[in-house]
C-alpha cells in the first residue's frame, strides 16, 4: 500500500510520526545507518545540545562539507527547534565560504569528513562563529547529550538557508520555513499522482550536493515520506550503481550532466534497475537525445522537475506519460518543461507584468506554498523577486501552450548552468578583472557535450601585453570555484558593446 500521512507540516511532526509508526525501519544509510527510533533520539539530542550551547529559534548555524548522515541529523534537529541550517557548498573557494558562514551570523560551524582543516582556517575571518566541529567531535556531542523537553518550531518558521548566487556577485541567502518544504505534499496526494506515494521499502537516493535544494530537498523527501534516505557523498557513476544495487534505490534526483556520465558509463548496460521507480531530473537544459536515450536505458519512470532555490525546488513537473522513448518522436511536449504541480500557480507576464496571451514569451511567475519567506537579511532583493502577495519572480522566459504547459524560451539573466551548477558571468568577470594583462573581458556560457554549457571568458589585453589564456584560467582558479573557473579563453581586440555600454 502507498504510504500516506496525516496533514503533518514541520520536520518535528514527521520525526515524531515515522518514530511511532515504523521505529525498527531505516531512515538513513551513508557513513551511519540509522533507523527511525535513533533518528529521533539524535535529533532530540541535537536540539538539547544547541539550546545548551545558547541558540535559540532564529539563530543559525552552518555546514562545510559533502552530503552525510551527520548534516541531516544536524539539519533535523536543528529545524525541530527553528535553529537554521545553511550548508555551504564545499565545491565553493574559501573567500567565498568565508563570505557565506559570515552572512548567516553563524554560532557553531560543522565541517564534514576532510572539511576541518579548511573550517579551522576560515576561523580567523569568522568572529561570530564560537566554536568549529569536525565530523568527529561533532557525532561525539550529539552523543554524548542527553534529551530533555524542548519547543518544537511551527510551520511559519524557518528551518533552512540555502545560497544563491546574484548577478551583482555576493549570493543571497534563501529563507525557507517548514511550510515551504512539505506544504505542497498533500495537494500532489490529493490529485493522487503517483509520485507523490511511497511504498514502505523505498530508498531515495540523496547524491546532489546538499547546498542546492536538490540535494538537500531528497532528504526532506525521504523524511516525508517514511522511507530510507541513502546518502551519497558525492555524486559519483558508480556509487550510484553501488547505491542502486546493494541499496535498492527506487527514485533520486540528477541533472542532465550526471545522467549523461550514467547513461555512457560501461556499467549502465550490466546493472540491475528493477527497483527504480522514478528519476526526477532539471536544474539545467537537457538535450532531447540524451533525455529519449536515458528513458530507454534505466526503463524506469521520468520526470522533469522545474523550479528554484526560491521556490523550494519544484513547481512545475513533466509528468512520465510525456516521455516518449522513440527516438523518432517529435512529440513537443518532450521540450516542455511540464504544467504546474498541484496547488502552484503559474503565470507568463510582460514588461508591464500584465499576464501575456497563450504563446506569448514573457517572464515566470509563480505562487505557492513553496515560495520563500525572502532573502536572508535583503528587503530590497526580496522585493524585487517576491511580490507582497507571494509571486515569485523566476527570472525565466518562456510560454504556456493551451493545455497549460510551460516552455523555457530564454533565460532572462545570463545565468551559465553548467553540470547543474548555476555560475553567473558578473561573478566571473569580477575574479579575472584584477589580472594584470586583462584590459576588458566578458563571460559567456557556449554549448558542451558533458556539461549542458561551459564558462567561456573573452579577454582583451591591456596595450602591450599579451594574455596568456592559461595564466587567466590559473588566476580565476584562485579566486573562484572550480565549476565557475573558466574551461576556455578567447583573445579579441575589443569587446562588442551597445550605446549603454553593455
Amino acid at each position: 500500500m502507498p504510504t500516506d500521512t496525516p496533514e503533518l507540516l514541520t520536520i518535528d511532526a514527521f520525526i515524531r510520526h515515522w518514530a511511532a509508526d515504523r521505529p525498527q525501519r531505516p531512515a538513513m544509510v551513508g557513513e551511519r545507518r540509522i533507523n527511525f527510533a535513533e533518528l529521533d533520539t539524535s535529533t532530540q539530542r541535537v536540539a538539547t545540545a544547541l539550546l545548551a550551547a545558547g541558540l535559540k529559534k532564529g539563530d543559525r548555524i552552518a555546514w562545510l562539507g559533502k552530503n552525510a548522515v551527520l548534516y541531516f541529523t544536524l539539519l533535523f534537529g536543528a529545524a525541530r527547534i527553528g535553529v537554521v541550517m545553511a550548508p555551504v557548498g564545499w565545491r565553493l573557494a574559501a573567500p567565498e565560504r568565508r563570505y557565506i558562514v559570515h552572512d548567516t551570523e553563524s554560532k557553531l560551524l560543522f565541517a564534514g569528513d576532510g572539511f576541518a582543516d579548511d573550517a579551522r582556517a576560515l576561523a580567523p575571518q569568522l568572529p561570530l562563529v564560537q566554536r568549529i566541529f569536525s565530523a568527529d567531535e561533532a557525532w561525539a556531542w550529539i552523543d554524548g547529550t542527553t534529551p530533555a523537553p524542548f519547543t518544537a518550531s511551527g510551520t511559519e518558521d524557518a528551518i533552512l538557508q540555502l545560497y544563491t548566487s546574484g548577478t551583482t556577485g555576493n549570493p543571497k541567502g534563501v529563507e525557507l520555513c517548514n511550510r515551504n518544504l512539505f506544504g505542497l505534499r498533500r495537494h500532489a496526494q490529493q490529485a493522487g499522482l503517483p509520485w507523490a506515494f511511497f511504498a514502505d521499502d523505498e530508498v531515495v537516493m540523496v547524491a546532489m550536493p546538499c547546498a542546492h535544494i536538490g540535494g538537500t530537498g531528497l532528504g526532506f523527501m525521504a523524511l516525508a515520506g517514511g522511507v530510507c534516505g541513502c546518502v551519497m557523498a558525492e555524486f559519483t557513476p558508480d556509487g550510484c550503481f553501488d547505491a542502486i544495487e546493494k541499496e535498492g534505490v527506487t527514485r533520486f534526483f540528477a541533472v542532465p550532466a550526471a545522467l549523461q556520465m550514467l547513461v555512457n558509463h560501461p556499467r549502465c548496460a550490466k546493472t540491475n534497475f528493477s527497483r527504480l521507480k522514478y528519476i526526477f531530473y532539471g536544474a539545467a537544459p537537457i538535450p532531447l537525445a540524451l533525455l529519449q536515450q536515458c528513458v530507454q536505458a534505466f526503463g524506469c519512470q521520468f520526470l522533469q522537475a522545474y523550479g528554484m532555490t526560491e521556490t523550494t525546488g519544484t513547481v512545475v513537473t513533466l509528468p512520465p506519460e510525456d516521455h516518449d522513448p522513440d527516438p523518432k518522436s517529435s512529440s513537443p511536449r518532450m521540450r516542455a518543461a511540464g504544467r504546474p504541480s498541484p496547488g502552484v500557480e503559474v503565470k507568463i507576464v510582460g514588461l508591464d507584468g500584465q499576464t501575456v496571451s497563450t504563446g506569448t514569451v514573457g517572464e515566470i511567475v509563480t505562487r505557492s506554498s513553496n515560495n520563500m519567506l525572502g532573502y536572508w537579511k535583503q528587503p530590497e532583493a526580496t522585493a524585487r523577486t517576491k511580490t507582497a502577495d507571494n509571486w515569485v519572480h523566476t527570472g525565466d522566459a518562456g510560454y504556456m501552450d493551451a493545455d497549460g504547459y510551460v516552455y523555457i524560451h530564454d533565460r532572462v539573466k545570463d545565468m551559465i548552468i553548467s553540470g547543474g551548477e548555476n555560475v553567473y558571468p558578473a561573478e566571473v568577470e569580477n575574479a579575472i578583472y584584477g589580472h594584470p594583462d586583462v584590459a576588458d573581458v566578458a563571460v559567456i556560457g557556449v554549448p558542451d557535450a558533458t556539461w549542458g554549457e561551459a564558462v567561456k571568458a573573452v579577454c582583451v589585453p591591456k596595450p602591450g601585453r599579451t594574455v596568456d589564456p592559461a595564466s587567466v584560467i590559473a588566476w580565476a582558479r584562485e579566486r573562484i570555484a572550480g565549476f565557475k573557473v573558466p574551461k576556455t579563453v578567447d583573445v579579441i581586440i575589443e569587446l562588442p558593446r551597445n550605446p549603454t555600454g553593455k
